[in-house]
């Protein structure tokens, strides 16, 4: 072995001119193709993608914003704590459906976790000053929710996932959870309950004040001889905690109903360890199904909906956006009950 010789030079990042040369096309017809504006045949394009594809090139995110072309990627952030984005089925069917719908027009997901709204804020600030992203979509929107006063400021692609109510002028797709949560009570009272308490999740985002608003109404039309709502963060350990506190005293609700899956599923074993029976002392309603709610025993009485489709739609209505076609708010199929073994007759 010559030990004098130099280590060979690393690899040469392919470039546009690489491509064209393999495809066997100008520079420009190169770039027109892998940046999806008009002015090439289809098989030139394909002949182009294949090319690039083979010499692994990717154009660098300025040399996009130069060109004036897309990145393919649309952005999400979402302020939640890591441990419950890992155990909330909602979000996981979300983001299943959010990849499809984008996928199915060659565009991928970003995903990144905040710790407040202002780091929000910023995160869309370097997206858009880096041509990361072509639009982004945000979730567990607020009353004057400053992320919406932003993103309008701005001009960026936005969509909300979330009411109209605090959608400001961005598109927006939603589902009234009004009418769903009006269906869980009177199914409850029908079967002839008259204490009804409801674990909440976090009172300030907009859905938790459309439930809540919801069910205080609800209880004074129907005469309920008490109807509480206590707030939670959506985790099993405060489901957990909120229910021994509702059923800890003498006059305890004989229905709950949770904000979410898996409040629910840690109140149904919070109950059971207090000796109660569900459905015969305590029955029990989730907020949107899910697998674990279906595997539990005695199996939850849920409100049911489609959350992957919900997010397809979501990022159809983003991409509509990104294209610079109007759009506006589309009013999604609301929640509907489904009674399982968890709600029976009070005692």
């Amino acid at each position: 072995m010559n030990r004098g010789s130099s280590p060979p030079p690393p690899a040469r990042r392919p470039t546009i001119a690489d491509v064209a040369r393999a495809a066997g096309v100008s520079k420009g017809a190169a770039s027109y193709a892998l940046n999806g504006r008009s002015g090439v045949s289809e098989a030139t394009r394909s002949r182009v993608v294949a090319a690039a594809d083979a010499l692994g090139f990717r154009a660098s995110s300025a040399a996009r914003a130069l060109a004036g072309a897309r990145s393919g990627v649309a952005g999400l952030t979402l302020r939640r704590p890591a441990r419950t984005l890992a155990v909330e089925p909602f979000y996981m069917e979300l983001i299943t459906g959010l990849e499809a719908g984008l996928a199915a027009h060659s565009y991928s997901l970003l995903l990144q976790v905040v710790h407040d709204h202002g780091h929000e804020i910023e995160v869309h600030r370097r997206w858009r000053h880096d041509h990361s992203v072509d639009g982004v979509l945000i979730c567990d929107v607020g009353v004057d929710d400053g992320r919406v006063a932003a993103l309008e400021e701005s001009g960026f692609p936005a969509v909300v996932i979330g009411p109209p109510s605090a959608s400001g002028g961005l598109a927006g797709i939603w589902s009234d959870d009004g009418v769903s949560l009006a269906e869980a009570v009177r199914y409850l009272v029908a079967l002839g309950h008259r204490r009804i308490a409801r674990v909440g999740g976090l009172p300030h985002l907009a859905h938790t004040e459309i439930r809540t608003r919801t069910f205080t109404a609800l209880a004074a039309e129907l005469g309920l001889d008490s109807a509480v709502t206590v707030p939670s963060d959506y985790s099993g350990e405060d489901g957990a905690r909120v229910t021994r506190e509702l059923l800890g005293v003498r006059e305890r609700p004989t229905a709950l109903v949770y904000d979410n899956d898996i409040m629910a599923v840690a109140g149904l074993a919070a109950a059971q360890g207090m000796g109660l029976s569900v459905p015969h002392d305590l029955s029990i309603v989730a907020w949107d199904d899910s697998p674990v709610c279906r595997l539990v025993r005695p199996p939850l009485t849920a409100l049911v909906r489609d959350i992957s489709a919900y997010g397809t739609r979501a990022a159809r209505l983003l991409l509509a956006a990104i294209d610079g076609r109007p759009v506006g708010s589309v009013h999604d199929e609301p929640a509907h009950l489904s009674p399982r073994g968890s709600t029976a007759p009070p005692p």
